[in-house]
């Protein structure tokens, strides 16, 4: 989900939660929570609602987080009475909630956002029922977008989901994509929400019917804190900038090994060092706070497994949400954990824009996270791609691996 600078100054990351998978608390066994829940968040501008799964297998607790076609396992829960706290380890939050004698389970959703900040909010769950959806017709297809803070343009693509009610979709902007939406049309109004752990986004449209449904009007809310109105034309061919062209290299880059971070188990290292080379590298500037680089984390993964044996080398710069070493690098360590990556990181600052520039002097800004350096044999810096276009936009996405690995054979080839 994009990263842009209006995201990291609010408290928008600080968004979400996973939810509930549950054990056996006081005389309730897991079977008795078992099954599929609807989950919501109070926002200002509405529910943010997300789908759970809970299964039980020989006593062991298996939950699924649901946004239209995302499944996310559900991490750790531990019990204490009647009380369960679901932790998202990987994104430093946590849920507490309690099953209430309707059968519902409310609590509240804590997300670390700084050193000593957090975001909370409320949170209900449930048990599913289907819901029905209005004609949707006019919304789908793909929009060309302005939000009302951002200079940047962005494409919005909708589309019925084929087994059920739900209309899903994604915004794609110049530093990442917003992930899985889903939702439908209630009194006219279109609703589409996400949670995956670390967003909770809503967005609501309506159709502007004198424009011969060509356009609409609508409101972005992230978590409880942040909010812009949107407005989107109706484009088939709605395409955003080349990613490739929105960030460069500096003068710098010619020397790498002037610059130095600690490594996780805080050894300095610098960029050139001989154990990061190979006949193609890629230098990965992310945040494990971040859920575009979690979708690029693993594809990341994907890569080394593919290409590591041919000369690939993969280098993560890790830019933290606190600034103390090593709760930063524990974190880093469930990043690549949860990816099944085996490529060095190195703690590389804060996840400030401005500070993050100063620092990585070898490019001319920071502008997204992730941002994504190809570097050939000698260390000379060969293309730079802001942002990342993830699973969840479809075609955009195959598109921008095949752009990657052209890019990685290529230099391998060399």
């Amino acid at each position: 989900m994009p990263y842009s600078t209006r995201f990291l100054q609010s408290p928008v990351m600080a968004v979400l939660l996973p939810v509930l998978g549950l054990l056996v608390f006081g005389s309730v066994s897991g079977q008795d929570i078992a099954g599929q829940w609807d989950a919501r968040l109070k926002c200002p501008g509405g529910a943010i609602r997300f789908g759970l799964e809970l299964n039980f297998d020989q006593g062991k607790s298996i939950g699924l987080l649901r946004n239209g076609d995302e499944q996310i396992e559900i991490p750790e829960v531990k019990m204490n009475g009647e009380s369960i706290e679901i932790k998202i380890d990987h994104y430093d939050s946590i849920l507490k909630l309690k099953r209430m004698p309707d059968d519902r389970l409310v609590g509240s959703w804590r997300k670390r956002r700084g050193l000593a900040q957090w975001v909370e909010m409320e949170c209900v769950a449930t048990r599913h029922v289907g819901v029905e959806s209005e004609n949707a017709d006019a919304y789908l297809g793909r929009w060309r977008v302005t939000f009302s803070k951002s200079k940047e343009p962005a494409v919005a693509v909708f589309k019925k989901a084929e087994s059920t009610n739900q209309i899903m979709g994604t915004f794609l902007t110049t530093t990442g994509d917003y992930r899985y939406l889903a939702g439908r049309v209630v009194d006219g109004r279109l609703v589409i929400s996400c949670f995956d752990g670390a967003h909770a986004f809503l967005f609501d449209a309506v159709i502007d019917k004198e424009s011969g449904n060509q356009t609409l009007r609508g409101n972005f809310w992230s978590a409880n804190t942040w909010h812009e109105t949107w407005t989107a034309t109706k484009d088939r061919n709605a395409k955003l900038p080349d990613s490739f062209k929105q960030t460069a290299a500096t003068a710098a880059a010619a020397d790498l090994g002037k610059l130095a971070f600690p490594d996780l188990d805080g050894a300095m290292k610098n960029l050139d060092d001989p154990t990061f080379a190979g006949k193609a590298r890629i230098i990965y500037v992310f945040g494990s706070w971040c859920p575009n680089c979690h979708d690029a984390g693993k594809y990341f993964s994907e890569l080394e497994e593919r290409y590591g044996d041919q000369g690939l080398s993969i280098l993560g710069l890790a830019f933290e949400l606190t600034g103390d070493f090593e709760r930063d690098a524990t974190q880093v360590r469930k990043y690549l954990k949860r990816q099944g990556a085996t490529y060095p990181v190195l703690i590389a600052g804060v996840n400030d824009k401005a500070d993050a520039t100063r620092r990585l002097t070898i490019l001319d800004r920071v502008r997204s996270y992730p941002t994504t350096i190809f570097l050939d044999a000698h260390g000379e810096v060969k293309a730079v791609h802001t942002g990342f276009t993830g699973p969840a936009t479809g075609e955009a996405y195959k598109e921008l691996q095949s752009k990657f690995e052209t890019l990685i054979v290529g230099l391998l080839n060399e």
